[in-house]
């Protein structure tokens, strides 16, 4: 993720902190400071610009590495990874900790088929940069029966419409979908996780990738795939156990958080394609119940409803003890 990507977003909290005021003054500092936010926040982050561990290859149940795909070695199914960095496995040490590994490896388990793994998600990208990864697909081969997008993240940084980045991942579900392919995709994540990004442009990334999860489930559903919202059931976990879930990067997931994202993607692959075995699988939720404590109208509801016990004479919740000593700590919370 570039200097850019944290430059745009930072314009983009901007303009949403000052919504509404024509306050020339208030917004240039609005704008100063969460573009200082996002630098800051380059700074602590950087920029991981290793190669992810090759993981591509024939997966059996049981054994310790891929074998080596070539024209003429056989396999059952054919999985094909789509996305960005996250899809790649930036931030993994080995190939075994790959997400798109796991999930092959888990599919081997699961069905004792041999699985074929292919990744064609690039580091860096955004939802504009799926429909060249298909491509590249149907220039490689045959399309596979199976394919997991993992996407989001970056155009949040970018500052991508919401609505067009939704709609260009609908595009790939459906073309993948009319290949004959299985598609699951991981909607975005919840970036307020990531404690390197200050507040509040935290924040404001925050909604913003709340509101492009709930877009993105709607077109996958539209297109005939299968979206599961990482940001509903992986936040809890990541703001429990930050130095655990994250790699050194303090934005990428460690081994640790792509065990845990491959364990939310696997039960739903596996029954999409007619796999699973390993019991009932749970109702995912469509809304999610993380984005929905958190998103402002919610804030700006529970602020009204704490002026209205202030005015009618109740003490406010910072004048009490506990209310002072939770200010204090705010700051330092996970997640903001």
């Amino acid at each position: 993720m570039g200097t850019t990507r944290w430059r745009t977003a930072a314009k983009a909290g901007a303009a949403a902190a000052v919504a509404g005021s024509s306050a020339g003054t208030a917004s240039w500092f609005a704008y100063t400071y969460l573009m200082g936010q996002a630098g800051a926040a380059r700074g602590v982050i950087g920029r991981n610009v290793a190669k992810p561990p090759e993981a591509d290859g024939i997966h059996v149940a049981g054994a310790d590495a891929p074998v080596p795909w070539r024209r003429g070695v056989p396999f059952d199914l054919h999985l094909m990874i789509f996305g960005d960095s996250t899809a790649a496995g930036v931030g993994c040490a080995s190939a075994d900790e790959v997400p798109g590994v796991r999930l092959a490896r888990g599919l081997a388990e699961e069905t004792g088929k041999r699985i074929r793994l292919s990744t064609k998600a690039i580091g860096g990208a955004t939802s504009k940069g799926l429909a060249g990864q298909v491509d590249a697909m149907f220039v490689a081969g045959p399309p596979p029966d199976a394919a997991v997008i993992l996407i989001g993240a970056n155009d949040v940084t970018a500052k991508n419409g919401i609505y067009p980045s939704a709609r260009r991942l609908g595009a790939a579900v459906a073309r993948l979908r009319s290949a004959g392919a299985v598609v699951v995709v991981g909607t975005c994540p919840d970036l307020g996780v990531v404690t390197a990004i200050p507040q509040p442009l935290r924040t404001v990334v925050r909604e913003w990738g709340h509101l492009l999860a709930r877009a993105q489930t709607s077109a996958v559903l539209s297109s005939g795939g299968h979206p599961v919202p990482l940001a509903d059931l992986l936040a809890p976990e990541f703001l429990a156990a930050p130095d655990t879930m994250f790699s050194p990067d303090q934005f990428h997931p460690s081994a640790a958080g792509y065990e845990l994202a491959a364990r939310q993607l696997l039960p739903v692959l596996a029954a999409a394609l007619g796999e699973w075995d390993g019991g009932p699988l749970p109702t995912l939720p469509t809304v999610s119940a993380v984005a929905e404590s958190s998103r402002l109208t919610s804030r700006i509801s529970s602020a009204t409803a704490l002026f209205r016990r202030n005015r009618d004479g109740e003490p406010a919740a910072h004048d009490t003890p506990a209310g002072r000593t939770a200010e204090k700590m705010a700051p330092l919370r996970p997640g903001g």
